[in-house]
């Protein structure tokens, strides 16, 4: 099986189940980005030190190879079946919830804005962060989109529990960054309305 098929060289592009889109319309931006979340974590997974983090966020990745799946499928038009695809991550944002609640047991409250930074695997969960939120937007922007087909429109359901995911991973990514710093000693960026403030806060061993 050849890994190209060249019937996406004119812009448009086959969804899971039949019917084709144009590469710009919103579920493809979405499914899209979610993929994009997926790469950048496999590669903080890469740098991240503490195993215990490792462990729990490579659950995620497929979390997410599932969510894209979900999103690369269309409502069925036409009396066409919905193809088959993963289950969705059924009770992982409680577990989220838990885990970003052991995790602050361990942290030092906060009460400063921190910059993204740090280790390099605390740098890369920001970068994760960030992308997360971009597909949460994305999907939000899927909602009520129309997609046509033939000489029929489809309105975009809402797709909340996927919303929810995202706003909750990307808050697991924040606190687990600031995991990964502290279990390597070194503290949070603090920061500074205006750095000419005191000294410069690179990465110190916190304290």
């Amino acid at each position: 099986m050849k890994i190209y098929t060249r019937t996406g060289d004119r812009g448009d592009t086959a969804l899971f189940g039949g019917g084709r889109v144009r590469k710009t319309h919103p579920r493809v931006q979405a499914y899209g980005t979610v993929d994009e979340l997926n790469s950048v974590l496999g590669r903080a997974l890469t740098l991240i030190e503490s195993s215990l983090i490792r462990e729990r966020l490579a659950q995620v990745q497929h979390d997410l190879f599932a969510l894209g799946a979900h999103l690369a499928t269309p409502a069925p038009v036409g009396g066409r079946r919905s193809p088959s695809v993963p289950p969705l991550p059924d009770g992982r944002i409680q577990e989220m919830e838990r885990w970003m609640d052991e995790a602050e047991e361990e942290l030092d409250a906060l009460r400063v804005f921190i910059l993204p930074g740090g280790v390099p695997g605390a740098a890369e969960l920001h970068v994760c962060r960030t992308v997360c939120r971009r597909a949460e937007r994305m999907v939000v922007a899927l909602e009520g989109a129309v997609t046509s087909e033939g000489d029929a429109e489809v309105r975009e359901p809402a797709i909340q529990e996927t919303v929810r995911y995202l706003n909750r991973l990307s808050d697991l990514f924040f606190v687990m960054a600031r995991l990964e710093n502290h279990r390597a000693g070194v503290s949070d960026i603090e920061w500074k309305k205006d750095p000419a403030d005191g000294p410069s806060k690179d990465p110190a061993p916190a304290s």
